[in-house]
């Protein structure tokens, strides 16, 4: 018996996009003419949610401003055998919407990620460029592993992912906080060279270099500090020995020169150090715990479910 095709939802969280909105559609309508088009409107002051309606596509609103909680929206309310999630501003090649689900049910996979190949100037700022390196080379540095492009909002998942996927982010961070539980769950994932081009003449972009960009190091941080506390701890702790070691170094010449500890002050505070770096050890000891069990949640939820490619 031949089995149903499996059913695909793409997603578009849009603000303000009346310019491209329409164009961005049709694109993917023409691409993947069985699938659903979701526009997910975040409370946007044109005529976004209009020019959707007009141009075929399922228009819903998420209130809460910031592109992460449209992601938890979208991926709480939507049901689908595969994701396709994508900007509303047509800076992403619709084209390679197929070769993405295709790798994604081939291979059974949970993430394919769109790498952003740009050959227009004005598609890609110096400033996010030079950022996205640095970031994906401290994920690397963090996590183990990472991708060619964190940054990229172009995605295919699996069910699994995005039903197993806690969205915790507010805002652009989403797409760190979604390569990182990959990494975490150790999740087959896979990448795909795709074109990004210009927006249309009219359309702005809503990323700030700089503002955005301290979220994400914080984001990442936080994720660090909350997957691999044996470590984060552990370097704090690491560090304080350190520090305490260095002052106590003239304490203890002079205790040996003379019997005598002269500066109290000194010797409180390197006792203070050590105390406080044993703390940290054991809050990481202890953490840890506590990440393996949420890590272990997470997991039997994501197992729960069918992998792409057996619907």
């Amino acid at each position: 018996m031949d089995r149903a095709p499996p059913r695909i939802a793409v997603l578009l969280p849009c603000y303000n996009e009346e310019m491209a909105i329409a164009a961005t559609v049709a694109g993917f309508k023409a691409a993947l003419p069985g699938a659903i088009v979701y526009v997910y409107d975040n409370n946007s002051r044109d005529r976004t949610r209009e020019v959707a309606v007009e141009a075929g596509a399922v228009v819903r609103t998420e209130k809460q401003q910031g592109k992460g909680h449209v992601v938890r929206r979208m991926f709480a309310d939507i049901d689908a055998d595969v994701y396709l999630m994508a900007d509303g501003d047509l800076t992403y090649d619709p084209a390679a919407a197929p070769k993405m689900v295709d790798m994604l049910l081939a291979e059974q996979l949970d993430m394919v990620v769109g790498t952003r190949i740009h050959e227009a100037k004005d598609a890609y700022r110096g400033g996010h460029v030079l950022g996205n390196r640095i970031f994906t080379g401290l994920l690397a540095g963090l996590f183990g592993r990472s991708f060619s492009d964190i940054f990229s909002g172009y995605r295919a998942f699996s069910r699994r992912f995005v039903k197993s996927f806690p969205v915790l982010s507010a805002g652009f961070e989403i797409e760190t906080e979604m390569s990182v539980h990959a990494l975490e769950l150790r999740m087959p994932v896979g990448e795909i060279e795709t074109s990004y081009g210009t927006r249309p003449e009219g359309s702005q972009s809503k990323l700030s270099t700089y503002g955005d960009g301290w979220k994400i190091l914080k984001t990442i941080g936080t994720l660090y500090r909350v997957e691999r506390p044996v470590l984060f701890y552990g370097a704090i702790g690491a560090l304080l020995v350190i520090a305490a070691i260095l002052l106590a170094v003239p304490l203890v010449e002079t205790y040996l020169k003379t019997g005598l500890v002269p500066r109290f002050p000194t010797a409180i505070l390197v006792t203070g150090m050590v105390i406080v770096a044993v703390l940290c050890v054991f809050a990481g000891l202890i953490l840890d715990t506590v990440t393996r069990g949420r890590r272990e949640v997470r997991r039997l939820a994501y197992l729960s479910l069918e992998a792409p490619g057996e619907l």
